[in-house]
């Protein structure tokens, strides 16, 4: 039978790893790790502060990262199209092709 006593000896630290690897490495879902972390005995606040604090970090970083691709991706795709307007005897498709498509990734990136 498991004990529902809440862990006094366990850091915050401790909780966060064990968060992390729950959210990121094993990909559950949020409400999941919550409920497990619960489960173990922790304190619900801290279980949600802590939480929260990492799926924020994530949105952050994915945002980030979807908007540097949407950057790049449009250079690219400007300039493939420049270089190809400019009539210097080349076609630039593969530049405007790669930047479209990491452009798009990116807005795909920050719609999700």
């Amino acid at each position: 039978m498991e004990s529902t006593t809440p862990i006094t000896n366990i850091s915050k630290q401790e909780i966060y790893n064990q968060a992390i690897v729950m959210l990121i490495q094993n990909n559950q879902y949020e409400e999941e790790v919550k409920y497990e972390l619960i489960k173990k005995g922790y304190d619900e606040g801290l279980v949600e502060e802590i939480v929260n604090s990492i799926i924020e970090k994530r949105n952050k970083e994915k945002r980030a990262r979807a908007n540097k691709d949407m950057l790049f991706g449009a250079l690219w795709c400007i300039g493939g199209t420049v270089a190809t307007m400019a009539n210097v005897g080349y076609i630039f498709w593969g530049a405007i092709i790669f930047g479209g498509i990491q452009f798009f990734r990116g807005v795909m990136q920050a719609v999700d």
